[in-house]
């Protein structure tokens, strides 16, 4: 008997001439807020693992309506495992069909947003507002949000050079959504 008894792990070939389609998520829907990113299907009913990108698991209810590149579809079933959710969409019956969503976002309407406390924001209406000091100096727009463990960072670009701002009460001083503005005050060593 051999000292390691682990066997090797078998490996499924593709067919000929196939090959996986890329993972790139597409751009969302002008009035929709991407509440989750398809990944690969699961099983052959149809069923696809779901990217949250939401924190209202709410949304992912049976019966819940989410829109697919544009098509509005009912959520047949769903079931949550480390961290992703997976989900049966009504007219998604067969593994090929999952397959074509892979890399879709599933989105729901502006209008149909979870209020939130005063405060706070979603990151689609922080991105891009103008990022100004006290003093009106324009240090760029916010480019993209960065999550860390302590709190989240606001990348800014398109000033004089690319800046990291933590967003907390002692850097972020106001957010004007009307007015498209964010206004800092930079720490020291910033």
């Amino acid at each position: 008997m051999p000292e390691n008894p682990r066997r090797p792990r078998a490996v499924r070939a593709r067919p000929a001439g196939t090959r996986r389609r890329p993972y790139e998520p597409q751009t969302g829907t002008p009035g929709f807020v991407a509440v989750g990113l398809v990944g690969a299907p699961w099983g052959v009913r149809g069923d696809v693992k779901v990217q949250p990108l939401t924190d209202f698991p709410e949304r992912f209810q049976p019966g819940a309506a989410l829109w697919v590149r544009g098509d509005r579809r009912e959520l047949r079933r769903s079931r949550w495992s480390r961290g992703l959710v997976y989900l049966c969409l009504v007219g998604v019956e067969s593994r090929d069909a999952a397959e074509e969503l892979r890399g879709a976002l599933l989105e729901v309407p502006e209008a149909d947003l979870m209020p939130l406390p005063e405060g706070q924001y979603y990151r689609f209406q922080v991105i891009g507002l103008e990022v100004r000091t006290r003093e009106g100096t324009v240090l760029g727009r916010v480019a993209e949000i960065l999550s860390t463990p302590s709190n989240d960072v606001y990348v800014v670009r398109g000033g004089p050079r690319e800046l990291l701002l933590p967003a907390i009460e002692d850097v972020v001083k106001a957010v004007d959504l009307e007015a498209g503005q964010l206004v800092v005050e930079p720490l020291p060593e910033l």
